[in-house]
């Protein structure tokens, strides 16, 4: 049971990282109590910083509570915000704040601890959030570049409601996650193909497999918390992302969806890794030209072979990490195996999982199996072994 301060874990990406999130008097502070708690899900040590003006919009009672820790509001003979941490968070990032942090004004602890980060490279992650007419005043885009010049990132949202309002927490605590651990050794550029594909049989009707997308992008998330670079190649879905990801090539047909992993394969900057997630037709038909006319008793529809996206790949890619997934249904565990471990030794590959399509519907199952060269198979637990036992194969 969670306690009253507790929050449920998501994930490891932020596991001994130290977080300082710096909170300053925008509007946007009342976000920081689902913030803190985001950062917390992922099992980050929080510490907090308000300013003045901060504490006018949100108490430091709630943001305390949020966050499980004391809050630095003022001057402290023990200088708290000198401490080592792993990365600092400024949000919402006035424009007030920026400008002082560019000219380098230390009149807080806040504006303390920013300088003192800058001259230890300490990871800065600036999330802006101001009126439309102030972010369009050419000083703010002059002190944004001077911030990335420098080497800190920012995460600006689109224009909504006249405001460049703040991203979702978990888009925030996502970026930060990928800030964090893009330092870490053996991050790689990864394509990722999920979803189902979708084939027209006339020009209203079509065929699809079964997939939502829901592991590809759970997967794809969690990469990216972990500092890798992902791209994923989008088919038909049903579930959503929980953020974007800025590099996303959507394309449903099996054909279009192969002809864009080729170019990404064949790119200047290929990816160093590929997971095959997408259910791809094995088959799909020629489609009629125009609309099928209603009223017959039958149609009879011809089905051609697909094109199987690992072996068309494999010239292209040779060298790289690439993963496969087998979703089976009805099938015993040995017979999951037996066909994942064909998929393995016919394409070479590093690793394949093996789902049955009855046992992800159900929490109390296994969630697959993982199997990889020699023979060696493990039995995952859920999504997140899933994903932990991906992301130890990529990075080794």
């Amino acid at each position: 049971m969670v306690k009253d301060t507790g929050v449920l874990i998501k994930g490891t990406s932020l596991n001994n990282s130290h977080i300082l999130f710096a909170i300053s008097g925008g509007i946007a502070a009342t976000e920081s109590i689902k913030i803190a708690r985001e950062l917390r899900r992922f099992q980050a040590k929080v510490t907090i910083l308000m300013s003045k003006e901060a504490e006018k919009i949100i108490t430091p009672l709630a943001v305390s509570w949020a966050s499980d820790s004391d809050i630095i509001t003022d001057w402290d003979p023990k200088m708290k915000q000198l401490e080592n941490y792993d990365a600092i968070l400024v949000a919402p990032a006035t424009r007030n704040t920026i400008s002082k942090h560019i000219h380098g004004i230390m009149d807080s602890p806040m504006m303390m601890a920013l300088s003192s980060a800058r001259g230890s490279k300490t990871p800065l992650l600036f999330v802006p959030s101001m009126h439309k007419d102030l972010f369009d005043d050419p000083v703010t885009s002059d002190l944004i570049s001077k911030l990335i010049e420098e080497g800190s990132e920012v995460l600006l949202e689109k224009e909504y409601e006249g405001k460049i309002k703040q991203p979702d927490p978990v888009k925030i605590v996502a970026k930060l996650c990928n800030t964090i651990n893009s330092k870490l050794p053996n991050r790689k550029k990864i394509a990722i193909t999920l979803g189902a594909n979708r084939a027209e049989i006339d020009s209203i009707r079509s065929i699809i497999n079964t997939s939502s997308g829901k592991t590809g992008w759970f997967l794809s998330e969690y990469l990216y918390r972990h500092g890798h670079d992902i791209t994923c190649i989008v088919g038909h879905t049903t579930a959503n992302p929980s953020f974007d990801l800025t590099d996303n090539k959507y394309c449903q047909s099996p054909t279009k969806m192969l002809e864009s992993c080729m170019s990404l394969a064949s790119s200047e900057d290929p990816p160093q890794a590929w997971i095959h997630v997408a259910a791809v037709l094995d088959y799909y038909p020629n489609p009629e030209v125009g609309k099928k006319s209603s009223g017959a008793d039958e149609w009879n529809i011809k089905l051609i072979t697909g094109p199987k996206h690992i072996p068309k790949l494999s010239r292209l890619v040779n060298g790289t990490i690439r993963i496969g997934f087998k979703l089976e249904s009805n099938v015993s565990n040995e017979k999951l195996i037996e066909n994942a471990s064909k998929l393995l030794n016919n394409y070479n590959l590093n690793a394949v999982i093996g789902n049955i399509k009855e046992h992800i519907q159900d929490d109390n199952l296994p969630r697959g199996v993982i199997v990889l060269p020699d023979g060696i198979t493990k039995i995952l637990k859920n999504n997140l072994d899933m994903c932990s036992n991906i992301e130890s194969i990529i990075s080794n």
